[in-house]
């Protein structure tokens, strides 16, 4: 918009009430503050992201139906994102999550590049042969794995075994929109080079290590459980606005999350049973996608021995000196 200032200043002194006063201010791009559309503060957290629940069995299948039509040489990543719907959103999980089911078929790869945001993969299900490649380190995809892709790093997925492969994605890309240092670089390579192939890395969580830990935590005085464990996993040297942990039900477990105001996904390692998830009553098993918004509490109960994968943004609100319970 176009003014000069002598017009502004004397449209501003003709006025004669608030009336006329606030369509003046509006075009000078100011907004009086004791006329504002909607309230900036507010008595406790508030959110429109809602509890959700997805299906891995819905997902894996729409997946498959779209490997017949939508390969790796049309889309740099064949995924699904789990979005909640709120407003206009079709991509964000939680405020500062994204979660995505993704699938690559025998033979095929996912390009190679790297992006501001930062990435884990939970793995669902994967032959040997399956693998990433994160700066050069090859990393094995296997069922129950858990790899992480620190911001930044060039990375790229191969299928060599003879089924598909399926995994859970989790980044922090909402948050890094709405913070806005968002990079995002192709690699020039159409194939990473790999440059070394560990037995073991600080990117990667094996399943058997994550089942046999005994770095296992009681839940009686951490959130108010009887008879369920949390692993938190060593990670935030790696990934520094996540912390990911790992909660172990025996049959008819107790998990119980209080109200904070971190915000969670939830991802069904093993097992099965029922969840009040921030008052929706639903059913989950294998491979199903929960999220947990800010300022909501949760209740799982198990119907068999069960392990369930979490990662939320608490880091990020204690740097900030903005985590409450």
């Amino acid at each position: 918009m176009k003014f000069t200032l002598p017009i502004a200043l004397d449209s501003f002194s003709k006025a004669t009430s608030l009336d006329e006063l606030y369509p003046l201010i509006h075009h000078q791009f100011f907004t009086a503050g004791w006329h504002k559309k909607r309230d900036s503060l507010w008595k406790s957290p508030r959110t429109e992201f809602r509890p959700m629940h997805w299906s891995y069995q819905l997902g894996k299948l729409a997946l498959d139906q779209a490997g017949n039509w939508m390969d790796t040489e049309l889309a740099e990543r064949r995924n699904l994102l789990l979005f909640n719907p709120v407003e206009d959103n079709d991509y964000d999980t939680v405020r500062t999550l994204v979660a995505a089911y993704q699938m690559i078929k025998p033979g095929e790869y996912a390009k190679p590049h790297k992006h501001s945001p930062n990435a884990l993969r939970f793995v669902l299900e994967a032959k040997p042969g399956a693998f990433s490649v994160v700066d050069g380190v090859k990393l094995p995809m296997l069922s129950g794995d858990i790899l992480l892709t620190p911001g930044g790093s060039m990375h790229s997925h191969y299928n060599e075994s003879d089924a598909c492969a399926y995994w859970i994605d989790i980044l922090d890309v909402p948050l890094i929109h709405l913070l806005e240092p968002m990079f995002f670089e192709p690699s020039i390579e159409a194939i990473q080079t790999v440059t070394s192939s560990p037995d073991q890395h600080e990117y990667w969580f094996k399943e058997e290590l994550l089942i046999h830990s005994s770095t296992l935590l009681s839940n009686d005085s951490a959130v108010g459980n009887s008879n369920s464990c949390t692993q938190i996993l060593d990670s935030q040297s790696q990934i520094v606005t996540q912390c990911l942990s790992y909660h172990h039900l025996p049959l008819n477990g107790t998990l119980n999350i209080p109200r904070t105001t971190v915000s969670r996904i939830f991802c069904i390692a093993h097992g099965s049973g029922t969840v009040n998830l921030g008052g929706l009553e639903v059913s989950w098993k294998f491979g199903d996608v929960l999220a947990l918004p800010s300022w909501h509490e949760a209740c799982f109960n198990s119907n068999e021995k069960s392990r369930i994968f979490e990662v939320n943004d608490l880091p990020v609100l204690q740097k900030l000196g903005l985590f409450r319970q």
